[in-house]
């Protein structure tokens, strides 16, 4: 009888104290409780405590990158559904559309310097990007070589690289160097393996059967890249495979584990191993040049 009781006085005094704010009702001895009921209360904080850490964590905890296993067409030809833009003087506001869908194509005008990413991150891969240039550059870039990127293993926060890009490894878009990685620094740094080799300047190549060179910073050329590359509008070296302006290219990345593979137009012009991230969102940079995108597509790895 004494042990019901207990539980009764128990389960009021917890009730009490819940609706009376048991830290200052315990406190002045407004509410008296049996010694035995104490435990409980102490036991019913730490629970209350528990239960709010946990939401806190699962709120915070990313969602898991997607391995896809089937083909994802992540550019819809109608909305940009699935992704968010951010621009560097903008943010999250694009008031002079650099990026627009018009006859079932992206089009980023390069007007400001930004990014459209997508909301998911994804991991294992074959991205497939199909692009052209388009009109003249913007600002500073008027005169230069037309200038893009694929972003991706992209992390952290919006604009953490320069104020502009998602830390991450670039797949080179740039008039004579498509295909090169570049390593985005963001609060961290990306890191990559490659075989290169090097030229008289310290510039690196890919080159397979090369030196083993690791990198948290710069750039890997693609291995045909012309030694006598300069940043201006229209340059075209002697073993590009972009083609001229107004054609359409066709690039892929390769991302499988740790290691990246660049393909151009059905050629491999880059690979790197032990990358690091290895899985991220996917951004596609605006930088200064028009360009048209008609698809950007995820495939299952073949296995």
């Amino acid at each position: 009888m004494e042990a019901k009781q207990h539980a009764y006085y128990g389960i009021a005094a917890c009730q009490r104290a819940v609706d009376e704010q048991p830290e200052q009702a315990f406190q002045t001895g407004l509410i008296e409780v049996p010694d035995t009921v104490v435990p409980m209360i102490e036991m019913l904080k730490f629970f209350i405590t528990l239960v709010a850490v946990a939401v806190a964590c699962c709120a915070e905890s990313p969602k898991p990158a997607i391995r896809p296993t089937r083909t994802l067409s992540l550019f819809n030809g109608k909305n940009l559904d699935g992704w968010y833009t951010w621009l560097r003087e903008n943010k999250y506001e694009d008031p002079q559309h650099v990026f627009s869908v018009k006859d079932g194509m992206l089009r980023i005008s390069g007007e400001e310097w930004g990014g459209v990413a997508t909301k998911e991150s994804y991991r294992d891969y074959h991205l497939i990007v199909e692009w052209r240039w388009g009109g003249p550059n913007w600002g500073e870039r008027k005169a230069h070589a037309r200038d893009s990127g694929i972003l991706v293993h992209s992390i952290g926060e919006d604009g953490a690289a320069s104020g502009v890009w998602l830390e991450s490894i670039e797949s080179q878009v740039i008039e004579g160097g498509t295909g090169d990685f570049i390593l985005v620094a963001g609060k961290g740094k990306p890191t990559m393996t490659a075989e290169v080799r090097t030229d008289p300047s310290g510039e690196t190549f890919w080159q397979k059967g090369g030196d083993h060179r690791t990198r948290d910073s710069g750039r890997f050329n693609w291995y045909g890249r012309d030694p006598d590359w300069k940043d201006d509008l229209g340059f075209r070296g002697k073993r590009d495979v972009e083609k001229p302006v107004g054609e359409w290219n066709r690039q892929e990345v390769i991302a499988d584990g740790d290691t990246l593979t660049n393909i151009l137009n059905g050629v491999v012009v880059n690979h790197g191993t032990k990358c690091s991230p290895s899985e991220g969102k996917i951004q596609l940079q605006s930088e200064g040049a028009e360009i048209w995108i008609r698809k950007v597509e995820l495939r299952q790895l073949a296995r």
